[in-house]
């Protein structure tokens, strides 16, 4: 008898449905955790506000740790802080990864403004989606909604 039939109580024969495969977390679940446990995030003081489809909202608190000349934030700190929400704004769906990898394959950083003893926050959004690469646009604005940076990345999932 082939796998996928099987006889019934009534002796019919029937379609055996097979069981579902195990479910694992999807992207946006495993970003949630990431991001929080981050070392580098953790580090740098890098908060994940908001997770939503195609988007991720970051916050960099001020800290003098994370400074290049005085108060002003250095420009590898907002550079990592591109790179993150870009990548957790490429996690942000709900597909179960085949893989929890992945790496950035380019990061562009145009800095606009010196961001001086001020909180950063980034807002990412997928540029577009393909099976193995996501595009993502974030900017970064300071406290009072200035304008510090903008970048783009794109991510490869493992």
């Amino acid at each position: 008898m082939p796998p996928n039939l099987k006889i019934t109580p009534d002796g019919n024969l029937a379609t055996a449905v097979a069981a579902p495969a195990p479910r694992g977390p999807t992207r946006r679940e495993v970003m949630e955790q990431f991001v929080p446990n981050s070392p580098l995030a953790g580090r740098l003081g890098i908060e994940l506000v908001v997770l939503g489809e195609d988007r991720a909202e970051l916050r960099l608190p001020f800290d003098p740790a994370n400074a290049t000349l005085g108060d002003v934030v250095h420009g590898g700190a907002i550079a990592a802080l591109i790179d993150t929400a870009g990548m957790a704004a490429c996690w942000a769906d709900e597909v179960v990864p085949e893989a929890l990898g992945g790496a950035t394959v380019t990061l562009n950083v145009d800095y606009l403004a010196a961001a001086v003893g001020t909180d950063l926050t980034a807002v990412a959004t997928v540029s577009r989606r393909g099976r193995r690469l996501c595009f993502a646009a974030v900017e970064v604005r300071a406290e009072d909604e200035r304008l510090i940076a903008t970048g783009s990345m794109v991510h490869s999932y493992g």
